[in-house]
């Protein structure tokens, strides 16, 4: 008799391999596994239906994106890429530092490593390539590697998925990823200086410090973004979720009143873009919801956790392990497919262990953004591929040093749980 937990496995690895999206794949294999185990398959209907309308956490998701698009057709980049241009472009390499210190702040708003990518990305990309400047490889190699701070810095829609599949948190959540999406930034900034002084790049024109107060002036609404949305979740006084609707409605309101710079038309074509990238990460909620169910039947999760037992692993080794195991599943997955998919298998193991839900959650985060550009599924090097029509392998291999310095932040992110929940300790987090 055909079994239907494998049935189902391989019906979402064939469907995964002719591109169909895993959301969808994830859905077909657990109708597939419903009508073969002798269950009603409008289980799987109801599972999904269930998942995604009691759940109020998800509301988020689509109003980050939102306020994403909205700063993205409006002015509101090229002001904060300015105002990061004045603090950093003067040094040797200024632009990569931009690039990076542009990212900081914009994630901050965003929430997304792919709008990071696509926004303030073709910005700065063209700015480095300019008259020759930089290679577009490595142009589109460290705005690849600066975009993966963007949802580790809150506010931060995997970090969404997260407390989803864990329920953990999201405002500690919220808060463990600052130090670590900081350090971040300041590795890239190091090794871009590095590189900066072996390649002999340009030091670019300085912004005159007369000029610098000027700057700041008119990216001061855009820089109070991310300090209305934090200030509200952690002043308690808004939910993540309501936090997020002010996101959007606060930067509608600076691009059109301050700046100008959005007309009904800019409006309605980041609606459009941000409904089409809210359906996409429906359909993988839904699926994994319906799969988890599967999974749940199955009892996979005890399962595992009986499995690693047998191993005695210390919470240093299952950490190592884990990350192991999530770099590979990196360089072939999506970062919310493993979210949403593989991590709640090791959910019950992180609590047997006693290991700190919101410490793994980080550590699950920044794993699964540097997957993004891990080779060779990384999305962002076919995001940074398209805007600059550089060579793919040339592209990897000027990414490797950045990767290499992302692998080192990791390690500390690990290894170094007291720098993850310094902040939420001091927000009353008792972990």
């Amino acid at each position: 008799m055909l079994d239907p937990m494998g049935a189902a496995l391989g019906l979402i690895f064939v469907l995964a391999v002719f591109a169909l999206p895993i959301g969808e794949a994830m859905i077909c294999g657990t109708i597939l596994y419903l009508a073969l185990a002798g269950f009603d398959t409008s289980i799987a209907a109801e599972t999904m239906l269930q998942g995604l309308f009691n759940s109020y956490t998800l509301l988020a998701i689509p109003l980050f994106i939102l306020a994403a698009d909205i700063m993205n057709v409006g002015s509101l980049a090229d002001r904060l890429l300015r105002f990061s241009q004045a603090l950093v472009g003067r040094f040797r390499g200024g632009l990569g530092h931009v690039n990076v210190v542009s990212s900081l702040i914009f994630s901050g708003m965003s929430g997304s490593a792919l709008a990071d990518a696509v926004g303030m990305g073709r910005i700065i990309i063209n700015m480095m390539t300019k008259d020759g400047k930089y290679t577009p490889s490595y142009a589109a190699a460290i705005t690849a590697a600066s975009a993966t701070i963007g949802p580790i810095i809150p506010p931060s829609i995997p970090m969404v998925l997260y407390a989803l599949v864990s329920d953990t948190s999201i405002g500690y959540l919220f808060a463990a990823g600052m130090l670590p999406g900081l350090m971040m930034g300041v590795v890239l900034i190091l090794m871009n200086a590095w590189l900066a002084r072996r390649r002999r790049f340009p030091v670019d024109e300085a912004v005159p410090m007369r000029a610098i107060p000027g700057v700041t002036f008119r990216a001061i609404p855009a820089l109070l973004l991310p300090v209305i949305l934090l200030g509200g979740i952690y002043g308690g006084v808004m939910t993540p979720t309501e936090a997020a609707a002010a996101a959007a409605a606060y930067a509608l309101l600076v691009s059109v009143v301050f700046y100008r710079s959005v007309n009904f038309g800019q409006f309605y074509g980041a609606l459009l873009s941000s409904g089409r990238s809210t359906a996409n990460i429906g359909i993988l909620i839904a699926g994994s919801l319906a799969f988890n169910y599967v999974i749940t039947r199955e009892n996979v999760p005890d399962m595992l956790a009986g499995w690693l037992q047998q191993f005695e692993l210390s919470q240093v080794g299952f950490l190592i392990v884990i990350n192991l195991l999530l770099l590979v599943l990196g360089c072939v997955l999506e970062g919310g497919a493993i979210l949403l998919i593989i991590v709640p298998i090791f959910i019950p193991t992180v609590q047997a262990l006693g290991i700190d839900p919101v410490h793994f959650g980080v550590v699950v985060v920044v794993n699964s953004m540097i997957g993004l550009v891990t080779p060779p599924y990384g999305l962002l090097l076919f995001v940074v591929q398209n805007i600059t029509k550089a060579p793919l392998s040339a592209i990897i291999r000027d990414l490797m040093p950045f990767l290499y310095a992302l692998f080192a932040a990791l390690a500390i992110v690990t290894f170094v749980p007291d720098l993850v929940l310094f902040l939420p300790r001091l927000l009353g987090y008792q972990g």
